[in-house]
């Protein structure tokens, strides 16, 4: 299989596809991008997201902001993961 780093997956996020890595070392994680609807007045109180961000889901299900270490920046081992 061809070798696909993280620009390709930051890529395959902005095309609303779901990506993992196979190094990872739990089954069923995978990262996802979320860009905000444009923020609106009495939409609901307290804060909401207002820029685009990566939120992984982790092999217990929850869904949490992820944030990229060196690893997974270097990784040349990224893959789609099926809807």
């Amino acid at each position: 299989m061809e070798p696909y780093g993280i620009g390709w997956a930051i890529d395959a996020m902005r095309d609303g596809l779901r990506v993992t890595r196979r190094g990872w070392n739990g089954p069923g994680q995978y990262l996802k991008l979320v860009v905000p609807a444009a923020r609106r007045r009495n939409v609901s109180p307290g804060p909401q997201m207002t820029l685009p961000y990566i939120y992984i889901t982790t092999v217990q299900g929850d869904q949490v902001p992820w944030l990229a270490s060196q690893t997974d920046i270097l990784a040349t081992d990224w893959e789609c993961v099926p809807e």
